[in-house]
């Protein structure tokens, strides 16, 4: 008997985490997920975009139109922050993040600031933006990677039927 052929290569794994993180954002328009991976193919950390600690998702506006202060911009924090805030003392120092959307200027400066050296994305559907310009300009002088991934699979099912397993 051989191995299985159709298994994930390690980017659609680690893109498939950040998409299932990316479940877990309330946010009604954008859900979008990140994980962070280190050179031994380990998950330092993960986040998805959200109200910080302590603001209720109940409480805090959802909107995206209308003044600043009555929108979620104000307040959301994106998937990469998230994850760069939730790995906990350890050194980024060389990590990937895996990124459903292309960050934006301020998870850049998060990104560059904490030693991660790779950026793994699925879209880049803000890439005539001028703050998406503003990442890729800082990625490119800090001598992050940027590399848009390309799955061999367009989905895969995650089954929570425990009789299959």
């Amino acid at each position: 008997m051989s191995k299985r052929n159709e298994y994930l290569s390690w980017d659609e794994y680690f893109m498939g985490i950040a998409m299932l993180s990316a479940y877990r954002s309330k946010d009604p328009n954008t859900q979008v997920g990140a994980c962070i991976v280190n050179d031994k193919n380990r998950i330092m950390s993960m986040g998805y975009n959200g109200f910080p600690m302590g603001c209720s998702d109940d409480e805090f506006p959802w909107e995206r139109e209308g003044d600043v202060y009555n929108t979620k911009y104000a307040y959301v924090c994106h998937a990469e922050l998230n994850a760069i805030l939730n790995n906990r003392g350890t050194s980024l120092e060389g990590c990937r993040i895996y990124v459903a959307l292309f960050p934006c200027n301020e998870c850049a400066k998060a990104i560059i600031q904490s030693g991660i050296k790779e950026v793994v994305y699925l879209s880049d559907k803000y890439a005539d933006t001028p703050t998406t310009k503003a990442s890729k300009r800082m990625f490119h002088a800090a001598g992050v990677k940027l590399t848009k991934i390309t799955p061999k699979k367009n989905s895969v099912l995650i089954d929570f039927d425990e009789s299959k397993i």
